[in-house]
C-alpha cells in the first residue's frame, strides 16, 4: 500500500475516490491538504486518496483515473473527506458505511462537501445531530434521513466530529475551518491567501443571496450611491436622498429598488457592514470608533447589524480573519 508523503508527520487526511468523482470537490481537498507547504513546518497534514469502487474510475470531465491507495487507508486516517457523491438516490455501499463508522469510533473526523453528506448520513452517525448540504439537495436529505436536523442555509455545520458543507465553494470554507481548528487563524489565513481568496467565511453564513443581483447597468441613482459611499457616517434620511436625486419620495423609492434590489436603509446597512469588515481586518480600532466611522453610531448597533448579516460578532470576525503579525 502506498504511504502518504513522509515529508510531514501531521494528521493524515484521506479523500475518497469513487466512480463519477466530483473533480472540483476532490481538487479542493487535494489543494488544501495535499499541496506541499514547507512554511507550515513538519507537523503539517499528510494526504492520501483511496478508492471506494473498483478502478479505473470515471471522473467528471471525461477522463478516468487509477488510485494509488486502497480502502485500508481509511483505517489509518485522522480525517476522512467525501468529495461529493454520485447522486442523492445512489446507495452507499454498506462496507463503506461500516469502515466510516469504525473510523469515527476510534476518533477520526469525517467531513463532506456538497452531496457527500448523503454518504455520512447513510452510516447513521448524523442521526440526532445537524448537517447541511447544497440547498438543492436539502429537502431530499431531510426526506431520506428524518432523524437528521438538516440546515439548508448554513455554509457548513459540525456535529460530534462530523463536518458537512454546502455547495462546492463552501467546501473550501469548511476545509480552511478545519485548518483553523488544527493550526490556528494565522495558518488558516495563510492557506486562504495562497488560494487567492478572502479570509474564510464562518459556517453560519447563508449559502446564497436571497436577493438577485440587479440587472440595470446604469441608473440616475448611481451618483447618489457614490455620494452615500463617500459619506456613510452621515445620517441620511430617505427624504434627503430623494431631494438629492430631484425626485418625489415615491418615485425615488421605486427607482432605488430598481437600481439596487433593496431599500435605501438596507443598502446603507450593507455598505456600513462592508466598511466595518475592512476596518476590522486592517486596523486595531476599538468597536466604538469603528461604529462611529462607518455610521452606526454605537458599538451596540454595529454588533446587531454585523451579526444579522454575517452570522458572527465583529469581535469573532476580527479574531478569526486577521492573521497574527509575524
Amino acid at each position: 500500500m502506498p504511504n502518504p508523503s513522509s515529508a510531514t508527520s501531521g494528521p493524515l487526511v484521506v479523500a475518497l475516490l469513487y466512480n463519477g468523482l466530483c473533480t472540483f470537490e476532490f481538487g479542493i481537498i487535494a489543494e488544501i491538504f495535499g499541496l506541499a507547504r514547507p512554511e507550515m513546518g513538519p507537523d503539517w497534514y499528510r494526504f492520501a486518496s483511496c478508492p471506494v469502487d473498483d478502478g479505473p474510475l470515471r471522473a467528471h470531465g471525461g477522463f478516468t483515473l487509477v488510485a494509488d491507495g486502497t480502502p485500508d487507508l481509511i483505517e489509518r486516517a485522522d480525517i476522512i473527506v467525501v468529495p461529493g457523491w454520485k447522486g442523492a438516490g445512489t446507495p452507499v455501499p454498506e462496507q463503506l458505511c461500516q469502515r466510516l463508522r469504525q473510523a469515527h469510533a476510534r476518533g477520526a473526523r469525517l467531513a463532506s462537501i456538497c452531496s457527500g453528506a448523503f454518504v455520512l448520513a447513510a452510516n447513521g452517525l448524523l442521526d440526532g445531530g445537524s448537517a447541511t448540504t447544497h440547498w438543492r439537495y436539502a429537502s431530499e436529505l431531510r426526506r431520506r434521513y428524518p432523524k437528521i436536523d438538516v440546515d439548508d442555509t448554513s455554509l457548513y455545520r459540525d456535529h460530534d466530529r462530523i463536518f458537512t458543507s454546502a455547495g462546492s465553494a463552501a467546501g473550501i470554507d469548511l476545509m480552511i475551518e478545519i485548518v483553523r481548528r488544527d493550526f490556528g487563524a494565522a495558518a488558516a489565513n495563510s492557506v486562504a491567501r495562497r488560494l487567492v481568496m478572502p479570509a474564510h467565511r464562518a459556517g453560519g453564513q447563508a449559502q446564497f443571496l436571497e436577493r438577485p443581483v440587479p440587472q440595470r447597468k446604469s441608473s440616475e441613482i448611481a451618483p447618489l450611491l457614490d455620494r452615500l459611499r463617500a459619506s456613510l457616517q452621515t445620517r441620511w434620511t430617505v427624504e434627503e436622498m430623494a431631494t438629492e436625486c430631484s425626485m418625489s419620495l415615491r418615485t425615488f423609492l421605486r427607482r432605488f429598488t430598481e437600481a439596487t434590489g433593496t431599500s435605501p436603509g438596507e443598502w446603507l446597512t450593507e455598505e456600513r457592514v462592508a466598511w466595518a469588515k475592512q476596518l476590522l481586518c486592517q486596523h486595531r480600532l476599538n468597536m466604538d470608533d469603528i461604529a462611529e466611522t462607518v455610521g452606526f453610531g454605537s458599538a451596540h448597533t454595529l454588533r446587531h447589524h454585523f451579526r444579522r448579516q454575517m452570522g458572527i460578532s465583529p469581535t469573532e470576525y476580527r479574531a478569526r480573519f486577521i492573521a497574527e503579525p509575524a
